[in-house]
């Protein structure tokens, strides 16, 4: 199979330099990254990819049996990264993706060699002694919900999730994203990212991290981002002045700036 056709893989920036790869979250695709390009492609090689059944990846390689967990979508990060031969390379994480690129870097660890996670959360249901920001009667009622009427599902949730209501046309972005995603596989990763439970996952990192969060989530809550950083070793956490969950493109100076400072560090 062809990999980089399959995930609509697209390499860009400096070859010389070490290499990012930018990997976007649920109901998204690479072009949510367009804004964070600019400021790596200098210095670093960028490697842009939709996870299969997003954007434009070969929608006849979805099948859910693969994708019903994360691992399926960690599985398609490492085969890019093989596909590519990268070492080493610095995994982005938007949300889910956050998680994702902890089980790809335990699957291949000699092809990740550092992580940011952006807005991350390993599990959204509360447990004893874990605040997630959702309830499980919250996350059953959200799951039915998209699963009856996905797209009057996505026109209500993405402007929750964007938050910044003083600018709709974040909202309107994420909102045309999601209902650009075809609903019965949207409907598959949802089912993967709002179950998933990664929380012991995290203590199996062992490459440098940042951990991204947003002063106001609605997604992710400051609990969440507290939870990651003490769960990882060593891991560097920074709490963005942005608020709600796409800080890539709410709140870009920003995220640009913690992501390249942290590069910078690891030279």
């Amino acid at each position: 199979m062809d990999i980089e056709r399959r995930n609509n893989v697209t390499v860009t920036g400096n070859p010389l330099g070490s290499t990012v790869v930018l990997a976007h979250g649920f109901g998204c695709d690479q072009n949510m990254w367009r804004l964070t390009v600019p400021a790596l492609v200098e210095d670093h090689q960028v490697v842009l990819f939709d996870y299969v059944g997003s954007g434009r990846s070969d929608l006849s390689a979805f099948t859910e049996a693969r994708y019903a967990t994360l691992d399926g979508y960690a599985r398609d990060v490492v085969e890019v990264c093989e596909a590519l031969d990268l070492r080493d390379a610095v995994f982005v994480g938007h949300s889910v993706s956050a998680m994702i690129g902890v089980l790809a870097a335990d699957l291949a660890p000699e092809r990740i060699g550092a992580l940011v996670m952006v807005a991350p959360s390993p599990r959204y249901i509360d447990d004893d002694g874990y605040r997630g920001g959702f309830s499980k009667e919250d996350i059953d009622e959200l799951l039915v919900s998209l699963d009856s009427n996905y797209l009057g599902w996505s026109a209500a949730m993405a402007p929750v999730i964007m938050g910044n209501a003083d600018r709709p046309e974040l909202g309107e972005e994420l909102t045309n994203s999601f209902c650009a995603t075809d609903p019965d596989m949207a409907r598959v990763f949802a089912h993967a990212t709002f179950t998933s439970d990664s929380r012991d996952d995290l203590k199996r990192v062992q490459v440098p991290t940042l951990v991204l969060e947003c002063a106001q989530d609605a997604i992710a809550p400051r609990e969440v981002g507290a939870f990651v950083h003490a769960a990882i070793p060593g891991s560097t956490l920074v709490t963005l002045d942005a608020t709600g969950h796409c800080p890539h493109l709410s709140a870009p100076e920003a995220t640009n700036e913690a992501i390249t400072g942290f590069l910078a560090g690891l030279r």
